[in-house]
């Protein structure tokens, strides 16, 4: 990549320049000086936006995270549509989101699943927006008698840890087999039924 210095120097450019890096030479070889030079400024201009090589990561981290939760969250504040039909396209879009970073840029992914485990904090937060989420959709299909679940929080927190095998990276070997949709879509079928009023 270029240097580019004549652009403002912005928290953004400097995180996608990270991903670029890390990209490039991995989560173990990149150094805020590779950053800095794909920037064409100081590594000085870096820290002046985030103060460490950890606080980088992380926000590179929570940057990354935070992509798949806004079209979730889209999902699970949508006016209309039932709780099961909406529950469903929620598990469906998170586990396409996955599937498509694992699929589509599988180094990068790599790297996305060292610093996951660097970075525990931001991905405790994550995980606690995903399940309130799904929370809500749970207590909306509650309160219209679509669903069942006497601890709304447990059921969510069942949901998710039902369905880890299509999120949690560490299964992202299994998403390339051939009959990983039916297993996806017999998982959910039985989730969402075990929640039906």
């Amino acid at each position: 990549m270029p240097p580019a210095a004549a652009e403002p120097l912005t928290p953004e450019r400097i995180l996608e320049t990270t991903e670029e890096v890390l990209r490039r030479f991995g989560p173990a070889k990149a150094t805020v000086v590779d950053v800095a030079r794909a920037l064409g400024v100081s590594h000085g201009s870096v820290y002046r936006h985030f103060p460490s090589k950890a606080a980088l990561r992380e926000a590179v981290t929570e940057r990354w995270l935070t992509k798949s939760v806004v079209v979730l969250e889209e999902i699970a504040s949508a006016p209309g549509g039932t709780a099961p039909s909406k529950l469903e396209s929620w598990l469906e879009a998170l586990f396409e989101a996955k599937r498509r970073k694992a699929g589509a840029d599988p180094e990068l992914f790599a790297t996305y699943t060292v610093l996951l485990a660097e970075n525990s904090g931001v991905v405790d937060q994550h995980l606690s927006e995903l399940i309130d989420q799904l929370a809500r959709i749970i207590a909306d299909g509650v309160a219209a008698g679509s669903l069942a679940a006497p601890d709304v929080p447990a059921a969510a927190r069942a949901v998710f840890d039902a369905t880890g095998r299509f999120h949690d990276p560490q299964y992202a070997a299994d998403w390339l087999s051939p009959t990983i949709l039916t297993e996806f879509e017999a998982v959910t079928a039985l989730v969402i039924r075990g929640l039906r009023a």
